[in-house]
């Protein structure tokens, strides 16, 4: 097992890693739109999920992967009314490979982000 930790995705807020590693898979923890020195983006849930995607692109490549090695994703919104504006930033990261997917509307996420995403990767 190999902890992930990079300087180009926000530090964990709580008592757990950016991701893990464990044999040839990655395992992200939930990305929120924090910039890598922890200030939550303002803007719509556009620019947040902008923001999501490229903490997860710095976690991939730390753990050795890319977003064309993702498995599967889970995104969590906090209103499924902004599933359209979601999707569409979604499929700019995940147009031709296009992993497994789970996506639920939550109460609340971290700081009160707009989404929240993780992922599984296999690890080149």
């Amino acid at each position: 097992m190999r902890v992930v930790s990079t300087k180009e995705a926000p530090a964990a807020i709580g008592p757990y890693s950016q991701g893990i590693v464990v044999n040839n898979l990655f395992y992200s923890s939930g990305q929120i739109p924090l910039t890598p020195e922890g200030s939550m983006i303002e803007g719509d849930v556009v620019e947040q999920t902008h923001q999501v995607f490229r903490n997860l692109q710095a976690v991939l490549l730390e753990a050795g992967a890319t977003f064309e090695t993702v498995v599967k994703a889970t995104v969590f919104i906090k209103d499924m009314n902004d599933f359209g504006a979601i999707n569409e930033v979604y499929g700019e990261y995940f147009s031709n490979h296009k992993p497994a997917r789970s996506c639920v509307e939550v109460a609340r996420l971290p700081k009160d982000a707009q989404v929240e995403i993780e992922v599984i990767a296999l690890v080149k």
